[in-house]
């Protein structure tokens, strides 16, 4: 390899190293952003369900059309992905576990609703029915960008039309760690509920050893028991759904820190090796250029 070419590859890693830095930054910053939002809705996250814990053990409740299972004819998976790649194994894990759950249901009998480009893409081209999906969403997601799914997956459960609704996303556990889990959102279940209320806190890191500290609240309702239940079960559900988008959210900037850190770490550990490389090229460049002139040399000497 000649030395020109060695030295242009050395250049053009080092500019990549530049690139994959500043995404790395600018990502750290975004993870943060999307920790601190999740972590400041989480005294409403808990006050909705202390509400569910407190009203559970009214009859009516059971027989909530939200509550109890209706028998419906499909499933619904609601898939979180990105829109970008440049993760790791970010978005392939939720889509294996999406396909997981799936097993080997055929194509009518589930719907699936996505939020962001890769997982949206991935099973429409396999043939899914998609109602519903979300892309190009901002890192500023608001309680608003979800309604329009939960009103959607709310009046198809309550028609009977789906048997059930879960969502499959990255669980944020620490900067360095993430995982692909489900959670059920109807029927609502009180142990997806408190898990997912559990999981806003990261296990490592600044906010890990955070504490809320619960009280009790009496409650009276001055309307209608179905009307409160109504209002109650739904924002419960849009709760749920706006949280997995946050955390989402903080495990796709997370995630792609770590990429772009180990990016950067391995341009840097390339850049060694073409320099050493270089110099030796070099070194035997100039030394054979030595052995030459010092060859002419003697050769004159002897004329």
């Amino acid at each position: 390899m000649a030395l020109k070419h060695i030295k242009n590859k050395i250049k053009s890693t080092e500019r990549t190293s530049k690139v994959t830095k500043a995404m790395e930054a600018v990502s750290a910053v975004k993870m943060r952003k999307s920790q601190e939002k999740a972590l400041t809705g989480r005294p409403y996250a808990e006050a909705a369900f202390r509400i569910l814990e407190n009203i559970a053990r009214s009859v009516d409740v059971q027989h909530h059309t939200f509550i109890k299972a209706n028998g419906g004819s499909k499933d619904c998976l609601i898939v979180i992905t990105s829109d970008k790649g440049l993760a790791g194994s970010l978005n392939s894990a939720v889509l294996k576990e999406s396909t997981r759950l799936l097993g080997g249901q055929s194509a009518n009998d589930v719907e699936l609703i996505c939020f962001g480009k890769k997982g949206y893409e991935h099973f429409l081209r396999r043939g899914y029915t998609i109602p519903l999906h979300h892309v190009n969403m901002s890192d500023d997601v608001t309680i608003e960008d979800v309604q329009s799914v939960v009103t959607h997956v709310g009046k198809q459960f309550t028609l009977g039309h789906y048997k059930s609704v879960r969502v499959v996303y990255q669980h944020f556990l620490s900067t360095f760690e993430q995982n692909a889990i489900v959670r059920q959102i109807l029927p609502i279940s009180k142990e997806d509920v408190r898990l997912m209320i559990r999981d806003i806190l990261p296990k490592h890191g600044k906010y890990s050893e955070q504490v809320h500290k619960q009280s009790m609240i009496i409650y009276t309702a001055e309307q209608s028991r179905g009307t409160v239940f109504d209002s109650i079960f739904s924002i419960l559900v849009e709760i749920m759904l706006y949280h997995a988008l946050l955390e989402s959210k903080a495990s796709e900037h997370s995630a792609r820190m770590v990429a772009m850190k180990n990016a950067t770490d391995k341009a840097r550990d390339v850049m060694k090796l073409l320099t050493l490389s270089y110099n030796k090229k070099r070194q035997s460049v100039i030394t054979a250029e030595v052995s030459e002139i010092t060859g002419g040399i003697e050769a004159m000497k002897d004329t």
